[in-house]
């Protein structure tokens, strides 16, 4: 096992051992936990009583956050002529089509996010082997296949995130920085937690939300009372 530096097991002495905290508490608390000198993400991890081997416990979606994840995202839109000049209004950072195609094709992928209209996806089929492991590639169920181009990129840019559980049932997303109100944490932690309850397949048996832990970029993990999930 790797050896935890100082500042880490300082931070973590702050972590009051079998304590399992509200959210409110845990969203002070993690900010006291930052060990970096930059301005660390705070993430979510929730892990969720679902197989997801079976496409009817699959959870997937996404939220607007309340304040945004602090992060500056890159935005490209794939989109024809007649919706380009839409998408650069909006404040997509990228617009373009078979050029930026070809671009990804030679490997570039310097973007977070693609928005793309559903008349073009055909054409951007063919890079699922570069998108689909980036988790780039648009899907209408994250709103990143409309139409309504100029609502995706503003959305995007305002906060909204997409999150889909990985192959051990775990939602793993980051919900704002080091440097925001505990306030601001609070709210943005509720608005991703009332998203995944509400997410819930019918096909889940049992306990439904088995853990939550809110933790900083290096920084140790801080147990939140999974019965929270009950009252939002």
């Amino acid at each position: 096992m790797a050896k935890r530096g100082k500042k880490y097991q300082e931070a973590k002495k702050l972590i009051q051992a079998g304590k399992e905290y509200s959210v409110e508490e845990a969203s002070e608390l993690v900010k006291k936990t930052s060990t970096t000198k930059f301005d660390a993400s705070i993430d979510m991890d929730i892990r969720l009583g679902v197989d997801p081997r079976h496409a009817d416990q699959m959870v997937r979606g996404t939220v607007s956050l309340p304040h945004g994840t602090g992060k500056s995202i890159r935005v490209l839109a794939l989109v024809n002529p007649a919706k380009q000049d839409e998408a650069r209004e909006a404040g997509a950072d990228h617009v373009g089509l078979d050029d930026y195609i070809k671009k990804m094709e030679d490997g570039w992928t310097d973007i977070d996010v693609i928005i793309a209209t559903p008349d073009v996806m055909g054409k951007i089929g063919k890079l699922g082997r570069v998108l689909g492991p980036r988790g780039l590639m648009p899907n209408p169920k994250s709103g990143t296949v409309t139409m309504d181009v100029a609502d995706a990129v503003k959305e995007v840019k305002a906060g909204k995130i997409d999150f889909r559980v990985d192959k051990y049932g775990i939602l793993h997303t980051s919900i704002g920085k080091a440097s925001f109100a505990p306030e601001q944490i609070k709210e943005n932690a509720e608005a991703f937690l009332k998203t995944v309850v509400r997410l819930r397949p019918a096909s889940a048996k049992g306990q439904y939300v088995k853990s939550i832990n809110m933790s900083t970029t290096m920084g140790p993990s801080i147990p939140i009372n999974r019965s929270v999930s009950q009252t939002l």
